[in-house]
């Protein structure tokens, strides 16, 4: 029997949903690429409460034969110039067991699908430089530096 690979957008009131989120996302903050503490049980809580309400926020799920093991965070924003919304790509997890297998692709690919299917005009994401393994899946997805280049800036308040 083949490998029965789900993707379905996480419902918030769902429980299983709201557990494999959090799992998922404190697998990756845990990670190296992730460099962060784990949320504890007040930051998990808090952070369901504030994405459920948000109205743009929405997190994507993929499950193997039952079992969680990726997700993505992505926000939907608007582009002032393409007179169209798109969908900007926060956060990508594969779950560590399952790396290396290709389901980073096809989440990615799921993403861009579901952006096609909404009529959106393009995708966007950031990624670290000293993560070559994402920038290689992202560069054969056919993402690339904006033209001209762009740079992310922030300031922490």
């Amino acid at each position: 029997m083949g490998a029965d690979l789900q993707f379905e957008l996480c419902r918030w009131d769902n429980k299983q949903h709201s557990q494999a989120f959090l799992n998922l996302l404190n697998h990756y903050m845990s990670d190296p690429m992730g460099d962060y503490p784990a949320l504890e049980a007040s930051g998990q809580k808090q952070l369901l409460a504030d994405l459920s309400a948000h109205p743009t926020a929405e997190v994507l799920l993929m499950s193997l034969n039952g079992q969680y093991i990726g997700m993505s965070t992505f926000f939907v924003n608007y582009s002032t110039f393409k007179l169209k919304p798109y969908l900007y790509i926060h956060d990508v997890v594969v779950h560590k067991s399952q790396r290396n297998k290709g389901y980073g692709n096809l989440l990615i690919n799921e993403l861009i699908r579901m952006a096609q299917e909404r009529g959106y005009c393009k995708l966007t994401l950031e990624v670290r430089k000293d993560n070559p393994v994402a920038q290689r899946v992202y560069r054969n997805l056919g993402f690339e530096a904006g033209t001209p280049e762009m740079l992310f800036w922030s300031k922490m308040l």
